[in-house]
């Protein structure tokens, strides 16, 4: 009995000897998977200073655009971002001081990233509401996003200003679908030193979502008002779906919107993910 548990043990042992060596073979014969974060992300952007006539006088300004990379252990980030003068980079310095600061564990960085992106946009809204800034709290825009591992995409937007993913070919809006631009003029006259109704108002125009990045999408576009008031989403990806190039994309966007006589800001960055 001893002798036949003994020849059972050593044919159970040679037999697991085999299969570990076929294994082993195969993972040698087998390419090594690209890890998802060394996917190639490219950008490049564009920015028109735009002017204004208050009491007579002519003012300029330009939108702000922020692009940063960070490593942290095995999970790649990127942040993009483009913000009107009014939030400047007061959304970006939260995001380092409150998350890329932190150096998180990769289990906590997909859900910190949509939180701390939501508190740093309310934060700035807040902080306006303080300083009883009703009227430039109904106009004021940004868009921003957060690309993780090449993976997955958190996008933050308010006001005008809008996310578009192109994903085989075809244009999807991650923010909201208000027709904001009509609302904007009309909140002006009403809302106007009215603390209740902008604060009412204010509550609707801010969005976070978060998506999944497969392999049908191509690429992503973060653009201010002067854009899409003159152009429609799908319009735009089929102007520049063809340009590989992001920075040559960006700018046939924005020389675009000039030549339609666009009268709003405009900034536009233009994100592709090539695999």
């Amino acid at each position: 009995m001893r002798f036949r548990n003994l020849h059972l043990k050593i044919k159970a042992f040679r037999l697991k000897r085999f299969l570990l060596r076929v294994i082993g073979r195969k993972r040698k014969l087998m390419p090594a998977k690209k890890p998802s974060w060394m996917v190639p992300i490219t950008h490049g952007y564009q920015v028109v200073e735009h002017h204004m006539i208050i009491d007579g006088f002519d003012y300029s300004d330009f939108d702000s655009v922020v692009v940063q990379r960070e490593q942290m252990d095995q999970t790649e980030l990127w942040y993009f971002g483009i913000f009107d003068p009014l939030i400047g980079d007061k959304v970006t310095k939260y995001m380092q001081s409150h998350f890329f600061a932190k150096k998180l564990q990769e289990a906590h960085i997909w859900r910190k990233s949509k939180e701390t992106m939501k508190r740093a946009y309310l934060g700035v809204r807040a902080k306006m509401r303080e300083e009883h800034r009703y009227e430039e709290m109904c106009i004021m825009g940004s868009a921003s996003a957060m690309v993780i591992n090449g993976e997955k995409l958190v996008i933050a937007n308010i006001g005008d200003y809008r996310a578009v993913v192109c994903r085989d070919g075809i244009a999807h809006q991650l923010t909201d679908t208000y027709q904001q631009s009509a609302k904007r003029h009309w909140s002006r006259r009403i809302f106007s030193g009215n603390a209740v109704a902008a604060r009412h108002f204010s509550s609707s125009d801010f969005v976070i979502r978060s998506e999944s990045i497969d392999s049908d999408t191509e690429f992503l576009i973060l653009a201010s008002n002067g854009i899409w008031e003159v152009m429609k989403n799908q319009e735009a990806v089929n102007l520049i779906s063809h340009i590989e190039d992001p920075q040559e994309a960006a700018e046939c966007l924005a020389n675009e919107a000039l030549n339609r006589m666009s009268k709003g800001n405009i900034s536009c960055l233009i994100i592709r993910f090539d695999s």
